[in-house]
């Protein structure tokens, strides 16, 4: 027979247990009012002693809990430790808050502000030289939300640049095996005002900029495929480890379910090239001219390929079949630029070897004439890039130098003034 009087007594304490967390997370919700150290500190010991019969509040209180817990780390974290595993916390708690209620508008607007917070971190990290910081803040913004993929991409990208390259063959692979294609869509729109063209965060955004007049035509772009992208980095990052046959079984193995994906092949292309196979190199990049005989990209890659094996012949006719299939491809004409420039160097050398005799003189007019060639035949193509770029530094300081050189003094200094107005 049940004891009513110790029945009673458990039930009433339990209700006491129960009233008394749910004081303590208000207690906690009125401390963070305070917007300061010691309101956080208040939060966190009220939510300490909440947290020891946690399975006896009612969802309700239960959410209110996680929401109190992550704004406690989210404020600690900005006024007193900004640590990354503060902020990681109170992604966590918010997180933990939408597994009871997944539309709690502030749970899921917390969760969003972390995460934005962890990727501007991230970003300035990479833009300072920081790629260690990069990495692990896109790292811990992916591990709050795994559907975010393209953050695990960014992570293993810095993981190189900070010279880690263990993890980031880790990161790269966990991508191979995730399947992660990381394509993109890009919202674009034309501002009204200033008829440039802006891309936007998402689809909602340029919606509203839609309405209200102030972008028209919307167009959309999707990124390409970033698998072979992958693929190479994981080769790369084998052959770094001295593991030749790991690098090329890595790249098989992502085109046994991919078997024509043309950045795959051009991954296992630039593989045979890093290890010095150019036979083999070059008979894959055939075989992708042959599947994609229009695409100027692989044309633009043999030609750079060809000038590195120094053969700038074969060189300038990659990058010509470039400009044929797109007249508007920068790199074609800016590389066909360096390419007919760079046989100035030996003649350069020739006539710094050169004295005062007669025959030097002779010589030096001889080689100034090839040298003035060159830059004639140059001309144009490094014109067509400021044409199409009209922001190049570099290739507005080369037509410039070119200008001089040629005697087309007001010319060149036209390029002097657009250079100080870039470079102010």
């Amino acid at each position: 027979m049940i004891n009513k009087k110790i029945f009673l007594i458990t039930i009433l304490l339990l209700s006491v247990g129960v009233f008394a967390q749910k004081k303590e997370v208000k207690n906690a919700e009125k401390a963070l009012k305070k917007e300061s150290v010691e309101g956080v500190e208040e939060a966190f010991e009220e939510l300490e002693k909440a947290s020891s019969m946690l399975d006896d509040l009612n969802d309700r209180y239960l959410l209110r809990y996680y929401k109190a817990k992550a704004n406690a780390h989210g404020m600690n974290y900005t006024l007193n430790s900004p640590e990354l595993e503060e902020l990681v916390n109170a992604g966590r708690a918010f997180k933990e808050a939408l597994k009871i209620s997944d539309t709690d508008r502030e749970a899921v607007a917390g969760l969003e502000s972390v995460k934005t917070a962890l990727v501007e971190q991230a970003i300035e990290g990479q833009n300072s030289g920081n790629n260690k910081l990069a990495a692990k803040n896109m790292l811990a913004s992916y591990e709050l939300d795994k559907k975010d993929t393209i953050y695990l991409y960014y992570a293993a990208g810095n993981f190189i640049g900070a010279e880690d390259y263990d993890t980031a063959l880790k990161y790269f692979i966990e991508l191979q095996d995730l399947g992660f294609e990381g394509k993109q869509t890009n919202y674009y729109a034309i501002n009204t005002d200033t008829g440039e063209k802006e891309n936007f965060a998402n689809e909602e955004v340029r919606k509203f900029a839609l309405q209200d007049g102030s972008y028209k035509d919307p167009e959309d772009e999707v990124t390409g495929s970033l698998k072979g992208e992958i693929a190479k980095n994981i080769s790369l990052l084998y052959i770094q480890k001295d593991e030749k046959e790991k690098a090329i079984e890595s790249i098989k193995k992502a085109k046994e379910s991919n078997p024509g994906d043309l950045d795959l092949l051009q991954a296992e292309a630039d593989l045979y090239y890093q290890l010095g196979d150019i036979e083999q190199y070059q008979s894959i990049m055939q075989n992708i001219i042959e599947l994609a005989p229009d695409n100027p990209q692989f044309f633009l890659n043999l030609g750079i390929t060809a000038e590195e094996l120094g053969d700038t012949e074969a060189a300038v006719e990659y990058y010509e079949k470039a400009i044929e299939l797109d007249e508007d491809n920068v790199d074609a004409y800016l590389y066909i630029a360096v390419s007919i420039l760079n046989k100035e160097q030996p003649i350069v050398e020739q006539i710094n070897k050169l004295g005062h005799s007669a025959a030097d003189n002779k010589k030096f007019e001889e080689l100034t004439k090839i040298r003035t060639k060159y830059y004639i035949e140059a001309l144009p193509y490094i014109e067509k890039v400021i044409e199409l770029d009209d922001t190049n530094v570099e290739a507005i300081r080369t037509l410039m130098n070119i200008y001089f050189q040629l005697g087309e003094d007001e010319k060149a200094e036209k390029m002097r003034n657009k250079l100080r107005e870039l470079e102010d």
